[in-house]
């Protein structure tokens, strides 16, 4: 055990199996339930134990999320170190970024964080398995989530399409003109979301990064749809334009999400 970390010599190479286990035994204890589990021979050290490998569990992501660098960050850290200057105030030859791309210095020898930020990416890439890159892109996709976007891909975990709703300015000639509102969902009432009115935004964003797909109208959903049209954010959209037309979609997960959301799920319901 190292003292100063808190942690064994081998946490780094255990910690997936940590995350899954931690994820487990969380799953298993939403679905028995607290109260139940209270009144076994020896429940509180049990609980006591468990909520100790949670604790482990966080601490072993954070520290997995930290090891993943901001190569802005690490390249304005390295630009300061390989700027160097001899004593006449010319710069000497550049320090190549861990030994592989050469980040060349401007006529006033300080190097472009951009540019040294993009050699430290290629440089990592060298190294990488595709285990560790996989990870890596995981690991930085999470950073991005917020809550409620987090809820929202629970939401859609299980491949179950959500009705989606455009809402279009229409045209004098019955055309359609600007969207007024984009990717209106009832996915964030299923999902429990703090901010009703953002849902729109987050799909857009989920959308963006890959995770969350469009699809066609699904007839099956007409009483959904029915029910989104009566949303507070879609009456307004519909109210600030003379003539509005609803463009009808559906919304469900990714293959990228999917895959993102058996390597992340807390409840490891994919090692199962």
């Amino acid at each position: 055990m190292d003292r100063s970390t808190g942690r064994s010599a081998s946490s780094g190479d255990g910690g997936p199996e940590l995350v899954r286990r931690a994820g487990s035994l969380v799953g298993w204890a939403a679905r028995t339930g607290a109260s139940f589990g209270r009144r076994l021979p020896g429940a509180e050290v049990a609980e006591r134990g468990l909520r100790s490998l949670e604790r482990v569990a966080l601490t072993e992501l954070r520290r997995r999320l930290d090891d993943v660098d901001d190569p802005y960050h690490a390249a304005l850290t390295q630009a300061s170190a390989m700027t160097q200057h001899t004593d006449n105030g010319r710069a000497q030859d550049p320090l190549p970024v861990r030994a592989t791309t050469t980040v060349v210095p401007t006529a006033l020898g300080q190097v472009e964080p951009l540019r040294a930020a993009m050699g430290e990416l290629l440089n990592q890439s060298i190294g990488f398995g595709k285990e560790r890159a996989r990870e890596y892109l995981y690991a930085v996709i999470l950073r991005q989530l917020t809550p409620d976007e987090a809820r929202i891909l629970s939401a859609l975990s299980d491949g179950e399409p959500f009705p989606a709703l455009d809402v279009v300015e229409r045209t004098g000639l019955g055309g359609a003109g600007r969207v007024v509102l984009r990717n209106a969902s009832t996915v964030g009432k299923s999902a429990g979301v703090s901010l009703l009115d953002h849902v729109p935004s987050y799909l857009t964003r989920l959308i963006g990064l890959g995770l969350v797909d469009l699809g066609e109208e699904a007839p099956a959903l007409d009483t959904q749809y029915e029910i989104l049209m009566t949303d507070e954010t879609v009456r307004a959209a519909e109210d600030s334009v003379k003539r509005a037309r609803f463009v009808r979609r559906t919304v469900h997960i990714s293959r990228l999400g999917n895959h993102f959301w058996r390597a992340c799920d807390p409840s490891g319901a994919a090692f199962r």
